[in-house]
């Protein structure tokens, strides 16, 4: 995938700088995606119409000559890192060489993202190179809006997503009920169980995931709790799975939340509650409209049924208690945000819908689909039902 880079091009134009500069290993999802190239140590990307790459060692010297997209791929002993040792330390001797190759190409001044480690940029103004901060943060931007293969690379990591969330029912599905427990071959069902069978159905799908979440009762209350001991019968369990592609780097995500047994009126309530929500959201979704848009459709439904939401109760710790979405791509997190402040949607934007109401004294519940606006609308990548119990 060869990225459209002209928006870049405009922001070097606008900050008047001659170069965009990022160092950063591949976990940074801005140096995969402009360098192409995967890496566990930190690397130094250049873009000046070209994107350049420099590397500390030899070792992913031949990789990167193969795999990335960069016109011209280079080390610090092609500027001179090595006679730099003979009269500086290591540190000196790097930013040194890091200036040696930004003159090579002409280089007086360079944007960098917020993120930029400050010894580099630091030891650039030393050797006289200008470093300004990008607060527009035009590759975050850029990525939001994904291309066709892009959108191919979430779907395939959401049909992952799909089956890990089935194996997941499939396994509260057979569950037995005793007492205040639920037991599966004859063992008390954790979170940590089910975890475990999301995990290995993910894996087998060429996909990693370091943390999901499957919280029940009062675990649930907190949306970013991963949840943790036995399951309980008639509490909402709420799962919520954002896997990455091994090969692709590119996420899924989607929520549901799943009750074994006979919930209580109130959960059944909060979780009509919160489909109508959740469709409502979907249905405001189209470009032209913001993030904040989509957002405010969610907390007119919760607010007219009574429910505190973060518009109506800046302060309040229940009820719906954070944004309806977030993008999704080489971040599970990133832009645009479905949120108050949210900018404009655009086509090939991949974003989430997943409205929530949460409380320790009842629980929580979430419902969240993966969608990508489209020139007239949307397109729902997420292919699974919508439904509390499991019968």
């Amino acid at each position: 995938m060869d990225p459209d880079l002209s928006r870049l091009d405009e922001t070097l134009a606008t900050l008047d700088v001659d170069g965009y500069l990022i160092d950063a290993d591949s976990t940074d999802a801005d140096q995969y995606y402009l360098s192409g190239f995967d890496a566990p140590d930190p690397f130094l990307t250049l873009y000046d119409g070209s994107v350049r790459l420099l590397f500390v060692r030899s070792l992913e010297f031949g990789r990167a000559k193969r795999e990335s997209r960069a016109e011209t791929v280079e080390r610090f002993t092609d500027y001179g890192y090595d006679d730099y040792l003979e009269d500086h330390d290591r540190t000196e001797a790097a930013h040194r060489s890091r200036a040696a190759f930004l003159d090579a190409y002409g280089i007086d001044s360079v944007a960098v993202p917020s993120r930029f480690p400050l010894s580099t940029a630091d030891g650039l103004r030393d050797q006289g190179i200008e470093v300004v901060v990008d607060d527009g943060e035009a590759v975050t931007d850029i990525r939001a809006r994904k291309t066709d293969e892009e959108i191919e690379h979430v779907r395939a990591a959401q049909r992952a997503n799909e089956a890990a969330m089935a194996a997941a029912e499939d396994l509260l599905d057979r569950a037995e009920i005793d007492g205040d427990r639920l037991f599966v071959d004859g063992e008390t069902l954790t979170s940590e169980r089910v975890k475990e069978e999301i995990e290995v159905t993910l894996l087998r799908h060429g996909c990693a995931l370091d943390e999901t979440i499957v919280a029940c009762g009062a675990d649930a209350a907190d949306p970013h709790d991963r949840g943790s001991g036995p399951l309980e019968p008639g509490e909402p369990i709420i799962v919520d799975i954002f896997p990455q592609d091994k090969a692709t780097k590119y996420h899924g995500d989607m929520t549901r939340t799943f009750c074994v047994g006979e919930p209580d009126d109130r959960v059944r309530e909060w979780y009509d509650l919160t489909e109508r929500a959740y469709r409502a959201a979907l249905a405001a979704v189209e470009p032209g409209v913001t993030g904040s848009d989509v957002h405010d459709a969610a907390c007119d439904v919760y607010e007219d049924a009574g429910e505190p939401t973060l518009r109506s109760e800046p302060s309040t710790e229940t009820g719906f208690i954070h944004s309806t979405g977030h993008g999704v791509g080489l971040d599970v997190h990133e832009l645009p945000s479905v949120a108050p402040g949210g900018s404009e949607l655009e086509p090939g934007h991949v974003i989430t819908i997943e409205p929530g109401l949460y409380d320790p004294e009842i629980g929580g519940v979430r419902i969240e689909d993966l969608v990508v606006v489209t020139e007239d609308g949307y397109e729902n990548l997420t292919d699974y039902s919508v439904s509390l119990r499991i019968e």
